[in-house]
């Protein structure tokens, strides 16, 4: 087993951080301060970096085929230029349900986006999963309380979630339209152990680099969901990885500082902050969103 350490790449000091995302066009890297309600960037070969703010939470900003990005906001979907900052609303979801705000989502092998939903507090059993398939947005599970750890298969014949608040991540296998087919059933397991499965991506090969909250790692699993690498980070609560840079062999971690008191906070000055951790295995070129 391989342990990599994770570099900062950015002092944002993010709330709670979220929903990393590479732009190869724009050679950028997109990432959320949920919370906040920031959409942050950085050009890593330029080290140029900036923000938006939204007003409102926002959990990823996804591009898009026409070159702008979907962002998912607390309840409804926006298409956004980064170049002109000009916003346009999309879609709405559970926007009569003040209890909720989106939370975890990642583009699929058929560039049709999965979103999910939580509560603002984790109410047990409020979050939901959604798939934004050419321009209709069905609900594919409900009765789910902190969904993360979407990610899909290099050959799109399964996905896999998370219940944070369970500590389990399922798998759910998929037809060949990308829509799943019966029940999802539990691949791994960290319930009873005081860390929680966060968001995930797979890889070239098929394995899973899965952001472990509370634990200050992010590790790799194989198929058998067995632990083969992990990255170890200077702050304990990473929460999602993406394959960035132009090889696709960096690995970009977002992390968080909420409910975290002053002492710890004194003790973990970067958390909040991103990281990155150079990697021997790429990941998997990730189709832009498809509307039509």
């Amino acid at each position: 087993m391989s342990t990599y350490e994770a570099k900062q790449a950015l002092a944002c000091g993010c709330k709670l951080g979220e929903g990393p995302q590479w732009h190869a066009a724009s050679g950028r890297l997109y990432w959320c301060d949920i919370l906040s309600g920031r959409l942050h960037w950085l050009a890593p070969e330029s080290g140029e970096h900036g923000h938006t703010d939204f007003g409102t939470c926002i959990s990823l900003a996804a591009p898009m085929t026409d070159g702008n990005l979907l962002v998912v906001g607390e309840t409804a979907l926006e298409r956004f230029d980064p170049a002109s900052g000009t916003r346009e609303q999309l879609f709405d979801f559970e926007a009569d349900n003040p209890i909720t705000r989106s939370n975890d989502g990642r583009v699929d092998r058929h560039g049709s986006l999965w979103l999910s939903t939580m509560g603002h507090h984790a109410e047990k059993g409020a979050g939901s999963l959604y798939r934004l398939h050419r321009g209709e947005l069905k609900t594919l599970r409900s009765n789910v309380t902190v969904p993360n750890a979407i990610c899909f298969s290099p050959q799109g014949d399964y996905a896999h979630f998370a219940d944070t608040a369970l500590g389990l991540v399922y798998r759910w296998a998929l037809d060949a339209e990308g829509w799943p087919q019966g029940e999802p059933t539990p691949w791994a397991d960290f319930s009873g152990q005081p860390v929680s499965p966060d968001g995930a991506v797979m890889d070239s090969e098929g394995t899973m680099w899965l952001a472990l909250w509370g634990a200050g790692k992010i590790l790799r699993l194989n198929g058998d969901a067995h632990i083969i690498d992990e990255i170890s980070l200077p702050t304990a609560q990473p929460s999602c990885p993406a394959f960035g840079g132009k090889h696709l062999d960096r690995l970009y971690i977002t992390t968080a500082w909420v409910g975290m008191d002053s002492v710890r906070r004194e003790r973990e000055p970067m958390a909040g902050d991103l990281f990155v951790a150079e990697l021997k295995v790429p990941g998997l070129v990730e189709p832009p969103l498809r509307l039509t």
